[in-house]
């Protein structure tokens, strides 16, 4: 290594500067925090969110997550993530951190009757000068863990909605979903919304660890020197790994190849799902993260189904108890998919026989 991998956020690098600006040049952001994981961005976010609606008078804020949700595993966003067996061993007398509710996720009027409910503070809080209100609503565009399932235009919609007429913030949590693995750059584009944050990970360092969380207007002015940082967060040497995957993305029409290819995983997963209907059922997602359900009386569970395609040698995993995940990398061929398609076919076909 010929340069230095690490400097300190005190001084500015080339890399990050670059990379925050191919980050916003290509999103809807103005300004861009780096750090290092997808529970590291989310955090960020969360506490942006708290600051904002600080700053708005409110002295009790919430944030509404969805069920069925993944946000992470630091204290803050496993309790953002709205599945109690994640909070397992991890309570304070029985309660996660506070300031969470949880909704069922593309569930229009229930999304709206919480929000209702949260703007209103109880009468003895009042009367000791507390406010409670709406700080942000934070949701993935499609859920990974949750099973696969993509949200409604209409349920993002109605979000964006009531993040405006309440002064909150509308999160998208994209580290799963972003940098092209919905077949466009962003999972939010599928849905015709823009947050004012989204956070990201994963695919953004290509296998290097990195995280950003990303905002635009006003949310992009909440933080202030010294309110938030990360001693490793944007270091040289992740800021030059992402800009390497942006680059390529950008050069080799990787976009293209992530809608063609996710086509073709679909038609052929929903042919065999034709062909073994007694054990799987729907076949759902976007561009290269792709879901297969399994049916309740299907005699195995998704873990399992996933383990006997690991005996074929194909590496999948579970989303949840009855649902395959697929997420190949974004460069793969169309003869690859068809070799997996067949070894997942070949696994179910012993499963059966």
């Amino acid at each position: 290594m010929t340069k230095l991998h690490h400097v300190s956020n005190l001084y500015y690098t080339p890399q990050q500067g670059l990379l925050a600006a191919w980050l916003c040049e290509n999103s809807c952001a103005d300004k861009a925090f780096f750090c290092n994981s997808g529970a590291e961005s989310n955090e960020a976010a969360i506490k942006l969110a708290r600051r904002h609606a600080s700053n708005r008078g409110i002295t009790d804020p919430v944030i509404i997550t969805a069920e069925s949700s993944f946000h992470g595993r630091t204290l803050a966003t496993v309790t953002a993530t709205a599945q109690p067996k994640y909070h397992k061993g991890f309570t304070y007398g029985g309660e996660m951190v506070r300031g969470f509710r949880y909704t069922p996720y593309n569930d229009e009027e229930a999304l709206k009757k919480l929000v209702d409910e949260i703007n209103t503070t109880p009468e003895e809080d009042a009367k000791a000068g507390r406010k409670r209100g709406l700080a942000a609503i934070m949701l993935e565009p499609l859920q990974g863990e949750g099973g696969i399932r993509p949200g409604t235009k209409e349920y993002f919609a109605t979000a964006r909605k009531l993040c405006d007429d309440n002064g909150a913030l509308l999160i998208c949590d994209e580290v799963q979903v972003g940098m092209g693995r919905s077949g466009s750059l962003w999972g939010h584009e599928q849905l015709g919304v823009e947050p004012d944050v989204f956070t990201s990970a994963k695919a953004l360092g290509g296998g290097v660890p990195i995280g950003a969380m990303m905002a635009k207007g006003a949310a992009a002015e909440v933080f202030g020197p010294g309110d938030h940082a990360s001693t490793y967060g944007g270091n040289p040497l992740a800021c030059a790994a992402g800009l390497a995957v942006a680059e390529y993305l950008s050069e080799h029409d990787i976009l293209t190849n992530v809608r063609e290819r996710g086509d073709q995983l679909s038609a052929g997963l929903e042919e065999i799902s034709k062909r073994y209907p007694s054990v799987l059922g729907e076949v759902r997602g976007w561009g290269l993260l792709k879901g297969v359900a399994i049916k309740d009386d299907a005699g195995c569970t998704a873990a399992e189904l996933v383990g006997d395609a690991m005996k074929e040698g194909l590496l999948l995993v579970a989303a949840g108890p009855s649902v395959v995940r697929f997420v190949p990398p974004l460069i793969v061929k169309k003869e690859e998919i068809d070799e997996a398609l067949a070894r997942f076919e070949k696994a179910i076909e012993k499963r059966v026989s």
